[in-house]
């Protein structure tokens, strides 16, 4: 099988919501982000160094992705205390959100959870203002997909200036 036709979330599917924990004591949702456009990158773990780069990268276009109105959420199945130490080294300044207990649940619901390895999927999402997904990716996961299609989908939204924050 290969890793596209592992997705089982179509473009066009409202994106499933979600409430998960950025810290031991603050929780993201995306009904907080609708509104603006979000970048889901779920990725395997922590620390590994494809995800590392793949951050790295993310956390250099944030500019980039701002100026599309877009707000970027990494998801793994790592813990709180684990993002916050991988973020603080890595000097990420977005949140990464604890897809850890029960493992791997957000994950599912977007149609890329490995069971058999235990992490996520290296994909990606573009969701629109309204909450649709609009733009989805699933690199291998020993290949950083890098940030092209990201870019791509977010030019191709509609402005969401003006858009309340």
């Amino acid at each position: 099988m290969s890793a596209a036709s592992r997705i089982s979330l179509p473009i066009g599917a409202p994106a499933p919501a979600f409430q998960l924990p950025a810290t031991p004591d603050q929780r993201v949702s995306l009904d907080e982000l609708r509104g603006h456009p979000v970048i889901l990158a779920f990725y395997p773990a922590d620390w590994s160094p494809v995800c590392g780069d793949q951050l790295a990268l993310y956390n250099q276009l944030l500019p980039e992705f701002h100026r599309s109105g877009a707000q970027l959420v990494g998801i793994s199945v790592d813990g709180v205390w684990c993002h916050a130490a991988f973020a603080g080294q890595r000097h990420l300044h977005f949140p990464l959100l604890a897809d850890f207990e029960p493992k791997g649940e957000v994950a599912r619901r977007y149609g890329v959870y490995r069971e058999q390895d235990g992490v996520c999927e290296r994909a990606l999402f573009v969701i629109d203002a309204e909450g649709i997904v609009r733009w989805s990716y699933i690199s291998p996961l020993g290949i950083n997909p890098g940030a092209d299609g990201i870019l791509e989908a977010l030019s191709q939204l509609p402005s969401t200036e003006g858009a309340a924050s």
